[in-house]
């Protein structure tokens, strides 16, 4: 596992907006030293502003995110996740939401749909399934926030998928969704995860089709409790067709080499960092995974 998270060191772009030391810069933005992320309080000139992107009033499911942008990265604070858009990708980077109390059981939104607010540049071309035994994945479940149809929706925008091995998707990254599933009826779980892209070009089947590379990984840490009872556990899933469930302990990793990898400051202790369970969280007996 080393010797692979070595591989991916060395190949894996950097994904860190650097931080302004103190203060916003000249374009009224900075970064949040306790959270990492990067905002800006004031639009800089090139971020597309809600007013003057398209609406879709006809659509009551549809609530439009907040865009901010820097650089190449266009944050999408949608209802109840936000995503990290890469424009140069046309992909995704991160994700970020939480996970709480299974209060809601509003059904999957059927179609998988382009983001009319966001630039055609910075997304995918089509929302078109893929090929080559690839699913349109996603990094933030429908499952987790099926209290809100529209925030169900949003999750079927192609901001929030990627393509993703069948047996990765529905197998490894999968469970990892079923544990956070049955335990954020236990705790409030703080959910971040992202895109490791790689650079291997033979594998990369979307990129005439929807513009988009095949990542070489995806990462996630679920985190649980506060202080003394914080915990994480943390994975980096190969986007392969042996990435299904029995092999997911394979994928185990301590907080700290995601960072490592990622270039990402992961807000947990330090304690937890350094932690690299035995074996993924077991799923209670009884959960309802539905």
């Amino acid at each position: 596992m080393q010797k692979y998270l070595l591989t991916i060191s060395l190949c894996v772009s950097s994904i860190i907006v650097q931080a302004h030391p103190g203060g916003t810069n000249t374009a009224g933005c900075h970064t949040n030293k306790k959270t990492g992320d990067y905002h800006c309080h004031q639009p800089k000139k090139q971020a597309v502003s809600l007013s003057e992107s398209k609406t879709t009033e006809t659509d009551p499911l549809y609530r439009q995110p907040a865009l901010t942008r820097a650089d190449s990265l266009l944050k999408l604070d949608y209802e109840g996740f936000t995503i990290w858009l890469d424009c140069n990708k046309r992909g995704a980077v991160k994700f970020r939401y939480n996970a709480q109390h299974d209060t809601g059981s509003a059904k999957r939104y059927d179609k998988f749909i382009l983001d009319p607010n966001v630039p055609a540049e910075c997304q995918q071309t089509t929302s078109k399934a893929y090929s080559h035994d690839y699913d349109r994945g996603h990094l933030v479940p429908a499952n987790h926030l099926d209290a809100s149809a529209s925030a169900i929706k949003a999750t079927n925008t192609m901001t929030n998928i990627l393509p993703q091995s069948a047996n990765m998707n529905r197998g490894a990254w999968l469970l990892t969704e079923e544990i956070i599933e049955c335990y954020r009826d236990i705790d409030e779980l703080l959910v971040i995860g992202g895109v490791i892209w790689g650079n291997n070009s033979s594998d990369d089947y979307f990129v005439q089709s929807h513009g988009v590379k095949t990542p070489a990984a995806f990462w996630k840490i679920i985190i649980r409790g506060t202080g003394q009872d914080e915990r994480a556990i943390a994975w980096i899933v190969p986007n392969s067709q042996d990435a299904t469930k029995k092999n997911l302990d394979r994928y185990l990793v301590s907080v700290d080499e995601i960072e490592r990898v990622t270039g990402e400051k992961i807000p947990v202790a330090d304690y937890t960092k350094h932690n690299k369970p035995s074996q993924s969280w077991l799923i209670p007996r009884g959960c309802n995974k539905g």
